[in-house]
């Protein structure tokens, strides 16, 4: 029976799949090289937002099972099985870079001390499971078997601990039929209740199941996001298209939510690399290219948006609600206020902006862009504001004091990227309003 399982990366993934293991019984130490990192762990600091997470973690630590060490070498020699879940950042050219999954790999080949299963956690492109295991074929010094397993992840962020509680699938590639029984003892939890559906395939065909299944909701996002053009000048209400469609079976209604356009660390990083790998073999994948540029120009329309119901943004101050690239996260990778704010400001605006807990992201992310100023609260950003605009979809902002903000502002336009407010009733309030894709 495994029970000792070493993951290496404590980031978003390595994190929440270190301690929703830890959860299920299992003996788990969470590996990371950056000290502070791991010091803060040890003293129950977090250093993602995730609801739920903090709560496990200190659970899961308090019961000895969830354990942070920068100790990779005991790492690997005390752990059946050992998950990969370090970053895999795109290069320049989109690809997804390896260098810290085949370090890892390194590491692993030269310390090994008994057989192994190695499972990719990380998102990475086709045939890197081939890569580590020639990797540690190659270095290891001992006559000890690995095996490389696929097991990619499909957490929400903002949902990412229930997600791995209760997962849609849980995908498995593996060649050797003895790795597929240890990660069946691995998810033992999942497995046994029956109700969670597993697909035991190829390590090439589970690396390609994460790829295609964000890109496929990123082309929806988009495909959706373009028709909002489209009904604004038609005067058609996307929502209640976006409604009509979702009522069929074989379309469903998540992920046809028109916005800003879509951000965070898998969609735009997975479709630009999908992309890439297949121009490395000579093939275009024409939906996915024009996902990733129609997804950009998105971004763009938005500001274009703001600028039309604002008229010039010289010397005027806009008030920005939301900086994560959704709600329930202070993740900004890609977030579309990484592209509005700036040019925002290019165009001459000041911006006073707040989201309930990215602040402290966007101090560094957002740093030296001028004219902006991070806010505590919604009013703060909205008082003396010519406009306002909400770019995520916060709860709270759901329920804004309507009537506080009316007299606060400067100029009442409000501008809603993600339709959370019925239009009528706040045009009676005396609001300029706008939203996207409806009239």
């Amino acid at each position: 029976m495994i029970n000792d399982i070493t993951v290496i990366g404590t980031g978003y993934v390595g994190l929440v799949t270190g301690t929703c293991l830890s959860d299920f019984g299992l003996n788990v130490l969470c590996i990371d090289q950056d000290e502070d990192k791991i010091n803060k762990l040890n003293k129950g600091i977090i250093p993602i937002y995730e609801p739920g997470l903090q709560e496990l973690v200190k659970k899961n630590y308090s019961e000895k099972r969830l354990r942070f060490s920068t100790d990779i070498i005991y790492g690997i020699q005390n752990a059946e099985v050992v998950f990969i879940a370090v970053g895999t950042p795109p290069k320049e050219d989109g690809s997804a870079d390896l260098d810290n999954v085949v370090k890892v790999a390194q590491t692993i080949a030269k310390h090994m001390n008994g057989p192994k299963v190695v499972v990719n956690k990380s998102t990475v492109p086709i045939g890197t499971a081939r890569l580590v295991k020639k990797t540690i074929e190659e270095i290891k010094t001992g006559p000890y078997p690995v095996d490389v397993v696929s097991n990619p992840e499909f957490l929400r962020e903002g949902a990412a601990v229930y997600d791995f509680m209760h997962p849609d699938r849980v995908v498995v590639g593996a060649d050797n039929p003895e790795a597929i029984e240890i990660m069946k003892q691995v998810y033992r939890v999942l497995f046994l209740n029956q109700k969670t559906p597993f697909l035991f395939t190829s390590p090439e065909t589970a690396e390609a199941v994460k790829y295609v299944s964000n890109a496929f909701l990123a082309m929806k996002i988009t495909f959706i996001n373009e028709l909002s053009e489209l009904f604004e000048k038609t005067g058609i209400n996307i929502v209640d298209v976006a409604r009509g469609m979702g009522m069929d079976g074989r379309i469903g209604s998540k992920f046809l939510n028109p916005g800003p356009g879509y951000g965070g660390s898998c969609f735009p990083k997975d479709t630009r690399a999908l992309a890439k790998i297949s121009r490395n073999y000579d093939v275009t994948l024409s939906l996915v290219e024009a996902t990733i540029a129609a997804n950009e120009k998105q971004k763009n329309r938005m500001v274009e948006k703001i600028q039309k119901a604002m008229g010039s943004l010289q010397g005027k101050t806009v008030a920005v609600l939301g900086l994560a690239f959704k709600p329930e996260t202070d993740d900004m990778r890609e977030s579309p206020a990484l592209t509005i704010i700036p040019e925002l400001v290019n165009r001459g605006a000041t911006i006073k902006a707040y989201d309930p807990k990215a602040i402290d992201e966007a101090e560094w992310r957002l740093e030296g862009i001028p004219n902006l100023k991070l806010v505590d609260s919604p009013y703060e950003a909205a008082s003396g504001a010519h406009a306002l605009v909400i770019l995520t979809e916060w709860n709270q902002f759901r329920s804004l004091n309507l009537d506080r903000l009316y007299k606060i502002m400067k100029e009442p336009i409000f501008i809603d990227l993600r339709n959370i407010y019925e239009p009528n009733m706040v045009r009676q309030l005396g609001f300029n309003y706008h939203s996207v894709g409806r009239p």
